[in-house]
């Protein structure tokens, strides 16, 4: 323990972050499996992506597993965090390449190899500054144990699972419609497709009969596919079309006879009632067309770029073909109607391209087979819990309604897709290990597909592959299935729900008992955060300006489970306050504590009121904190600490300490100061999952026995300190200092002014009143008091009610009447003009439409402070007056 008197007089975060921080990581703190006799407790954390920063989410999701990691801690768990980021494909990829276009290189000039000669070197740089980060948060990770998905460990247990899934028939190879980013040149997950709601056109056009006897009116948003049309669909209960089903049309442009089919996809209500099906291009049009045999004819190429089945628009990008194709088809007079239409079009999230349906010969898994037995243990009631409980619901539809999941893509950088094609006589092998020779014809020409997984591939392993599997290691055994998931719902579904279905198949068991699902961390005025918004926040930012406890508490304090938080500065900076606050107080605490152990407190009438009742809130507090961070409520366990904290011991506690830590009498100073100490003590155990930094600088100074906080006994709540009559006594004191103070300041009576008190109490609160009249007299800057069943009202004096008795102030001597009098009235005249004006402004029908509703639930606070403040001053003035 450091010498308690060499506190500094004001808290620095950027000194204590870095010290502390060496200090864990040195002495080990954070590594698990120290003690093996204790139950474990696992998280996994989320692995980051290698592209860059961390982001203010990450900060949140992050700070909520360390505040469970800690508090399991030091309940005497096992603990383990295990660390580690994601190789993202795509998106790492796309940054480099983005790299390289700047020093006008492609990654085809330089070759496959030394290109991820590249990519490896940016993840190595980011991956320390991601470390870095974690560090600067102050995140009790077990750094022996970071993992990367694509080491050498986790490789191995991709190429596992892939043919292990693959043996199952439950991988295969395919045409079907995917997402494609004709710019980055891939295959997309639909997490990598940000929708956009797009001011468009819906274009209707116009198909004649083959047979000459009319037309059949379609409307589409994308013309340029019209060319890949190999159908026409209308609702097989249509009376409008019914004649038509089973005759053809001829396709505009390329003269092409494709047929009227009837499908009850379609809806009868959009447009016509009759769609254009253009297989290739289009995922409902690709299974209309199976259903009814129809051709797939692709007419763009993996740029977006009209292919020859495009006929005279081969060559062009797809959109300068739409502007050529409706100039041609106008003047054939075959658009005929051109309409606004707002609809929502598919951009890829790391070119920002606009995606394309796009059929093309890709690697899938079947999903269906996977996703039974999640969905038996979830209507059973076994299945993975979801915090909270709604997102169940979400996960268990999508899980009902599954499709199959396209896992290649056409990139370098990730784990390349472990099948190989013979050269010599065409055989596909797939293979855990690298083959030498083809087991068909003996051939040694054998080439890898050169395709990579999806990067949602290896995540979906990441609970089981980090700690070891396939391999049956002890962390593997001691630390599996994990006990919680930190996520947001953004990503329940590609995420979240594919890592259930592989560690059902590959463990059989869950992966994890728990998720505990995170909203979004949005700006001040509600809205998400972006680059192109430019109202990002850098948590590396916060912790400069404000330090890491500040920027946690305030996290994490927001924090309702499922749901969006606003970050605001000023809640920063509030936070920031706490942490100062706790230190002032700590302080004083520790002038006076002097080396004293904090040692038995069960002593008896030697306690005084404030004592007992302290070190009764103390036990509700600590009970309570445990029971909400137990049900993983961090915002509502922060709330009560900050109330417990800061009101109860550093505003009350401590005030009520000094009567008789200034006072003579030497038991009295040694009780308080053995009280002071246990509460500050458990205090700082309590805070600290939620601001290590500053609790572990100050618990360094207590007269306590222990290394660390990091490894502290979490506080139990003590019978002996129970003391609900204390709690009462207590609350009637408190309400009355705060009562007579509020009247001093209202009269701005001077503070070291002695006033009269006369106190006309009810016989149950009598006895509390006399017991504590020196605390009253001094926390009151009371000179005389008077305490009495039976007291008559002096004439002029200002009065409170409080629990169990009536407060009198006499205001003779006291202050200047008829002075205050003016004083008063002028300020409710200001008062009068405030509340006119808001009303005034809230009567604007103008203003409270146009406004932001924060603007305007400013003013309406505003209102009724006004008012508020005016009705006191009307009570005082009519007190003065003697109404």
């Amino acid at each position: 323990m450091a010498d308690q008197k060499s506190m500094s007089s004001a808290y620095d975060p950027k000194q204590s972050e870095e010290k502390w921080n060496e200090f864990w990581l040195k002495e080990g703190f954070f590594r698990a499996g120290k003690h093996p006799e204790r139950e474990p407790f696992t998280i996994v954390i989320p692995p980051p992506n290698v592209t860059g920063n961390l982001h203010i989410g990450h900060a949140l999701n992050m700070t909520l597993q360390d505040i469970m990691t800690r508090f399991k801690r030091m309940n005497g768990y096992d603990a383990l965090w295990l660390p580690g980021m994601d190789h993202a494909g795509i998106a790492t990829q796309a940054r480099v390449e983005a790299r390289l276009r700047e020093e006008g290189v492609s990654r085809h000039d330089l070759g496959r190899e030394k290109f991820l000669t590249q990519v490896w070197e940016w993840k190595e740089n980011y991956a320390e500054i991601i470390r870095s980060q974690w560090r600067k948060m102050g995140l009790s990770l077990d750094y022996s144990r970071e993992r990367f998905t694509m080491d050498e460990g986790l490789s191995q247990a991709v190429r596992e699972v892939f043919v292990r899934l693959y043996e199952k028939g439950l991988i295969y190879r395919g045409k079907y419609i995917i997402n494609w980013d004709p710019a980055a040149r891939t295959a997309l997950s639909d997490i990598e497709v940000i929708h956009k709601e797009v001011q468009g056109k819906l274009y209707h056009m116009e198909y004649p009969l083959t047979d000459g006897s009319g037309k059949i009116r379609i409307a589409t948003t994308r013309p340029e596919t019209m060319l890949g049309d190999t159908g026409v669909a209308v609702h097989p209960e249509d009376d409008r079309y019914k004649a038509l089903i089973g005759k053809t049309v001829l396709l505009p442009i390329v003269d092409r006879e494709i047929p009227i089919v009837a499908d009850e996809h379609v809806d009868p209500e959009f447009g016509s009632g009759a769609v254009k099906i253009t297989p290739a291009h289009d995922p409902n049009d690709f299974e209309i067309g199976r259903r009814h045999d129809l051709p797939q004819i692709l007419v763009m190429d993996e740029t977006g770029t009209m292919n020859e089945q495009a006929g005279p628009y081969r060559g062009l990008d797809r959109f300068e073909c739409r502007k050529a194709l409706l100039k041609d088809l106008q003047e054939d007079g075959v658009l005929v109607e051109v309409e606004d239409h707002v609809h929502s079009v598919g951009h890829s999230e790391r070119s920002g391209a606009v995606v394309e349906p796009y059929l093309s010969t890709q690697w899938f898994v079947a999903m269906k087979p996977l996703a039974e037995s999640a969905i038996q243990d979830t209507r059973s009631g076994e299945g993975v819990r979801f915090i909270p409980g709604r997102f169940e619901k979400i996960y268990l539809h999508w899980i009902e309604n599954v499709r199959d999941w396209c896992i290649s893509r056409q990139l370098w950088w990730g784990h390349r897709i472990p099948a190989w094609y013979c050269t010599d006589c065409g055989k596909m092998l797939v293979a855990k290990e690298d083959p030498d020779t083809c087991p068909q014809c003996g051939g040694k020409n054998l080439k890898q597909d050169d395709d990579v997984l999806d990067t949602w591939f290896s995540s979906a392993l990441w609970p089981f592959s980090t700690l070891g599997w396939p391999a049956g290691t002890e962390d593997l055994k001691r630390y599996y299935p994990t006990d919680v998931l930190v996520t947001g719902y953004d990503i329940i579904y590609f995420w979240v729900a594919r890592m259930i279905f592989s560690a059902l198949e590959f463990t059989g068991e869950k992966p994890f008992k728990d998720v505990l699902i995170t909203g979004l961390v949005r700006d001040a005025e509600g809205r998400k955060m972006s680059k192109s918004l430019g109202n990002g926040v850098d948590p590396m930012d916060v912790i400069d300006k404000y330090g890491a406890d500040a920027m946690r508490f305030m996290l994490s304090t927001g924090y309702t489970p499922g749901n969006d938080q606003r970050f605001r500065w000023e809640r920063v900076e509030s936070a920031r306050n706490f942490a100062n606050k706790i230190w002032n107080a700590s302080r004083f605490a520790l002038m006076h504590l002097e080396k004293e152990e904090v040692g038995d407190l069960s002593l008896g009438e030697n306690l005084s009121t404030a004592d007992r009742w302290i070190l009764h809130r103390l036990n509700e507090t600590v009970s309570e904190v445990t029971r909400q961070l137990d049900r993983y409520d961090f915002g509502e366990a922060g709330q009560v600490l900050y109330q417990f904290i800061w009101n109860e011991l550093c505003d009350w506690y401590i005030e009520f300490a000094k009567l008789p830590l200034y006072g003579t009498d030497e038991q009295a100073k040694r009780t308080t100061r053995a009280v002071l100490a246990h509460v500050l003590d458990q205090s700082l155990r309590l805070l600290h999952p939620y601001m290590p930094y500053v609790t572990e600088e100050i618990w360094q100074h207590l007269p306590v026995d222990g290394e660390s906080l990091t490894i502290a006994d979490w506080p139990s709540p003590h019978s002996m300190f129970e003391a609900p009559e204390a709690v009462r006594e207590m609350e009637v004191l408190i309400e009355t200092i705060r009562a007579v103070r509020n009247i001093r300041a209202e009269m701005e009576v001077a503070p070291k002014k002695q006033v009269d008190l006369l106190i006309r109490a009810e016989a149950e609160t009598l006895p509390i009143f006399r017991h504590n009249e020196p605390a009253i007299r001094r926390l009151c800057g009371v000179e005389n008091l008077t305490v009495e069943v039976d007291l008559a009202r002096p004439g002029r004096a200002m009065t409170a009610v409080v629990t169990g008795a009536e407060l009198f102030l006499p205001l003779e001597g006291l202050i200047d009447i008829e002075q205050t009098i003016t004083r008063l009235e002028t300020e409710k005249k200001k008062l009068d003009k405030e509340v006119e004006r808001v009303e005034k402004k809230l009567s604007n029908p103008g203003f409270v439409a146009k406004a932001p509703s924060h603007v305007v639930d400013e003013e309406r606070k505003k209102g009724e402070e006004y008012r508020e403040k005016r009705t006191k001053v009307e009570n005082r003035l009519q007190e003065l007056k003697g109404k």
